[in-house]
């Protein structure tokens, strides 16, 4: 029951509670990542555009010779989502004092990126030659790099958007079964089905219609999520303050 009740309260967290309305908004953003990540594998040639462990390990491979897998690739991916979180850290930087705001500046950048990932997702024919490939790997992973310097600025617990090992860590490590209290439970559970929801849906879509429907899914909801946090960053709520 507490891991229902916890659940019930990262969906609709309390008007008084520490992180108000950026809990739903950070599983938005992970079923985000879930989406361009899958489409990124599935149509990029083997690369992720969030998870950049991933990408240091096919890093790895690709040097070792493994089939399939470009380093190249890597280092591109790698190369733009630092890049994006420097942005992102700029944009954060300058709206410390309200966490509404910092959320609201990466979420509107990284929607202006996924339009122009858009744009070129919907003008290139298939298959995909290697120029359109780096065309789309490019503002992906600049789109994410800027969403987890936000995520990571604002420090929702157990609410990375990209990063499960230490979630999935917690749900074993901390279990009744383990001797723990089973913390968290709801919450993190709801980090692991909104990863393996997103990377459903773009794996769907990025196999079965086009990367294009991919992305749009994925603009769609990050500009839900600048719209729905411009509204209520109008407030000086309590999870508002840094």
């Amino acid at each position: 029951m507490e891991t229902l009740r916890e659940a019930a309260q990262t969906f609709r967290p309390s008007a008084d509670a520490k992180h108000g309305p950026l809990v739903p908004m950070m599983l938005v953003l992970t079923v985000i990542t879930g989406v361009v990540d899958a489409a990124s594998y599935l149509r990029l040639g083997h690369v992720f555009v969030a998870n950049m462990t991933g990408n240091v390990v096919f890093l790895g491979f690709a040097i070792a010779g493994a089939q399939g897998l470009s380093a190249v690739s890597s280092l591109v991916a790698l190369g733009a989502f630092l890049l994006g979180a420097v942005v992102g850290g700029k944009l954060g930087a300058r709206w410390v004092e309200h966490r509404g705001r910092v959320l609201r500046a990466g979420s509107g950048a990284q929607a202006a990126l996924l339009v122009l990932a858009l744009v070129v997702g919907v003008s290139v024919s298939q298959p995909l030659s290697s120029g359109a490939r780096y065309a789309l790997l490019v503002p992906l992973a600049l789109a994410m790099g800027v969403q987890n310097a936000a995520a990571q600025r604002l420090a929702v617990p157990e609410l990375t958007t990209t990063v499960l090992t230490r979630t999935l860590t917690g749900i074993a490590s901390e279990a009744t079964l383990a001797g723990g209290a089973g913390a968290k439970l709801g919450r993190r559970f709801l980090a692991v089905a909104a990863m393996l929801i997103g990377a459903l849906i773009g794996g769907l879509l990025a196999l079965h219609v086009s990367i294009g429907a991919a992305i749009a899914v994925a603009l769609a909801l990050a500009a839900a999520v600048a719209v729905w946090v411009h509204l209520v960053s109008r407030s000086d709520a309590p999870w508002t303050r840094a």
